[in-house]
């Protein structure tokens, strides 16, 4: 079974004051405005990192839940931050690192049992596995 989603981008000028909307297949979003000026400055707008930090900070948390369900554990919040880092770097920008903060409540897991199904999902969620960059984790059970 292959499951496809979509996202798409358009752009047009040149790479400082050019403008570009990015959307989603299912509408959640729908031409939002990304740049240089949301990217690399504070313009109002979104940018692929965040996109990136998002889509793995839910799949992580995803992935999370259901390696807890695996071993009868189902929380009560999982809150999972993903930093993207950008660098410059031989002329370019490159993506080395993404830093996962997860704060999570789960009645009748050890921080044994949770530091494993963290690292586990940590390692083996879709994006995850997507990326190349480092993936770091600062873990806590509430």
């Amino acid at each position: 079974m292959a499951i496809k989603k979509s996202g798409s981008a358009k752009w047009s000028g040149d790479l400082k004051t050019g403008k570009g909307h990015v959307s989603t297949e299912t509408g959640v979003l729908n031409d939002q405005p990304y740049g240089f000026n949301t990217r690399f400055e504070d313009g109002n707008g979104t940018n692929p990192e965040e996109l990136i930090g998002a889509a793995h900070a839910s799949c992580f948390s995803m992935a999370l839940s259901m390696i807890l369900g695996e071993h009868d554990l189902v929380a009560d919040s999982i809150e999972t931050k993903a930093t993207v880092h950008l660098e410059q770097k031989d002329g370019g920008f490159h993506v080395p690192k993404v830093h996962l903060d997860v704060t999570a409540s789960i009645p009748g897991a050890s921080e044994e049992q949770f530091a494993e199904a963290a690292k586990t999902a940590k390692e083996n969620c879709p994006i995850s596995k997507l990326l190349t960059a480092e993936i770091t984790m600062d873990a806590k059970l509430k």
